[in-house]
């Protein structure tokens, strides 16, 4: 293989038909598109009981292919796991036992670095409510030192199992508090998933987003966005790579410069969009770290976007999507794939 070639892989979750292919034929399709491997998004998702046979034979069917294979947990906030009943259940009621087992198992096939996440995006019309950081029965404050707590818990068992957490840069979540998260637990059990599709929904440029966590950075949800004003606000939709306005230059030479790059997971999402208030004085008053400077980012992105569609040169906001069959949502991955790799081959160039 290529030493500048990227590992390029698909996401279980979000691949499309992934329920009806299963554990076995996302692997397959992955490689009959050409792709490095498959991130499960969590390890219940395709082996609910935690079998060791049948992981053990997820994991043979993903080497015989050449593949490599990634398991995520879920939930780590403390007052979203309610949203999860699964992992307790898989725990005999006992949310932390459940996620003990789910850690000693992914890790007993060789999944050491494992995807967490702190809440949901609940429903776009719901204002700001639809994000559990501005929850009025708790404090985001409060909902942060408790995932903090509870990632200290499981240190015990990620330590013993050689395994780390990888918190996703998820849509309630800053970089910033990441980072301070990470310090205080450490980092040989937290890192970082990478998603810069959400950080703009926390106000944040991707590209300094990215150099804040690229020391961290242990897996990734990668996909482009586009931004243009609506109604008072910012819309945020979901691009295949190369198809939005991320400046993937200063993304992919961040991650460079912090050290080898990780696997990079393609996560499609059909029509994905995320309401960003980026002028709402009650928004911008829950975010204390806010720099007017990736304000100003996010806006000159959206006004490249809108100049691109008056020149005719980009879809307008909502023509992307349309007659989305099979053959464009795969196709989704292969443009993100391509440049991808188009823009790291560039930078193996300049170096």
């Amino acid at each position: 293989m290529d030493s500048n070639a990227l590992r390029i892989g698909i996401d279980g979750r979000k691949f499309p038909r992934a329920k009806e292919l299963g554990p076995f034929g996302l692997l397959e399709r992955a490689k009959d598109l050409g792709r490095s491997g498959v991130f499960f998004r969590t390890i219940l998702d395709y082996v609910p009981d935690l079998d060791a046979g049948k992981l053990a034979e997820i994991s043979r069917h993903a080497k015989n292919l050449g593949l490599y294979l990634e398991m995520g947990l879920g939930k780590v906030n403390p007052f979203n796991t309610a949203e999860a009943p699964e992992v307790r259940a898989i725990g005999d009621g006992d949310y932390l036992l459940g996620m003990t087992r789910m850690i000693e198992a992914a890790t007993n096939i060789g999944c050491t670095a494992l995807w967490v996440d702190t809440a949901n995006y609940q429903r776009t019309e719901w204002g700001l409510h639809a994000i559990d950081r501005f929850r009025t029965d708790v404090d985001w404050d409060d909902q942060l030192e408790a995932t903090r707590k509870f990632i200290a818990k499981l240190g015990p068992v990620l330590r013993d199992s050689g395994a780390a957490l990888a918190l996703e840069t998820h849509e309630e979540i800053t970089t910033y508090e990441i980072v301070r998260m990470i310090e205080a637990v450490g980092s040989d059990i937290l890192g970082v998933t990478l998603d810069l599709a959400n950080v703009v929904v926390r106000g944040e440029d991707p590209v300094m987003a990215t150099r804040r966590v690229a020391p961290y950075v242990k897996k990734t949800h990668m996909r482009d966005v586009v931004l243009f004003p609506r109604d008072g606000v910012y819309e945020r939709q979901i691009r295949a790579i190369g198809d939005g306005v991320i400046d993937w230059n200063g993304v992919l030479g961040a991650l460079k410069a912090a050290g080898p790059y990780p696997n990079f997971t393609i996560e499609n999402a059909w029509g994905d969009r995320n309401d960003i208030p980026l002028d709402d004085p009650a928004w911008q008053a829950g975010h204390p770290d806010l720099a007017q400077s990736e304000l100003d980012a996010l806006r000159a992105m959206s006004d490249r976007y809108l100049a691109s569609v008056a020149a005719g040169e980009r879809p307008g906001p909502y023509d992307y999507y349309v007659d989305y069959d099979l053959a464009k949502q795969e196709g989704f991955i292969e443009r993100s794939a391509r440049t991808l790799q188009r823009v790291a081959n560039a930078i193996n160039q300049t170096a």
